[in-house]
């Protein structure tokens, strides 16, 4: 990801998180979720990846999620007690291993995927938090303006512009 300025990223996040009222650790959690699915995508792998970005500097890592075997069976999801006690002479059997991967830049397809996730993830959280808004005033009548009607969707006025309700 050298072509984007985590910093610029996370100050994004905090934009979204003012004007969408949607937390910057949920938004992190979405951009976490999607680039492991991008990674996936990308090097058509099964292997156990966990994607960590830091919240308040924007750095990011891939890691590889090993077990830690006597014999290995899985090399994409297992290591031996010896490769492992190389990295850290304090594994056991039944430990957990993080490799850290630098994989080389993803591609257009993966970035679109990884941008499709969080765009849901995103969309996702926003229609509970109007449904929420709006589930208690069930039954009851409320004024507003319609601003738009689009296939069931109206977005109206009623105290905050912008909101939507299922019809």
């Amino acid at each position: 990801m050298k072509n984007i300025d985590m910093k610029e990223f996370i100050k994004a996040m905090e934009e979204l998180e003012k004007e969408r009222g949607i937390s910057k650790e949920y938004l992190i959690e979405s951009l976490e979720t999607a680039l492991v699915t991008a990674y996936k995508r990308e090097f058509d792998t099964v292997d156990n990846v966990k994607v960590t970005i830091d919240e308040n500097t924007g750095e990011l890592h891939i890691y590889s999620v090993r077990d830690v075997v006597e014999i290995l069976e899985d090399p994409l999801l297992e290591i031996n007690l010896e490769a492992a006690q190389k990295i850290d002479s304090s594994y056991n059997v039944g430990d957990v291993v993080n490799l850290e991967i630098q994989p080389k830049d993803f591609g257009r397809i993966a970035a679109q995927t990884a941008k499709q996730v969080v765009v849901q993830k995103i969309r996702e959280v926003e229609r509970n938090m109007v449904f929420t808004e709006f589930n208690d005033k069930k039954g009851e009548i409320v004024t507003g303006l319609i601003q738009k009607a689009d296939g069931g969707v109206v977005r109206s006025e009623e105290r905050r512009v912008g909101k939507e309700c299922r019809l």
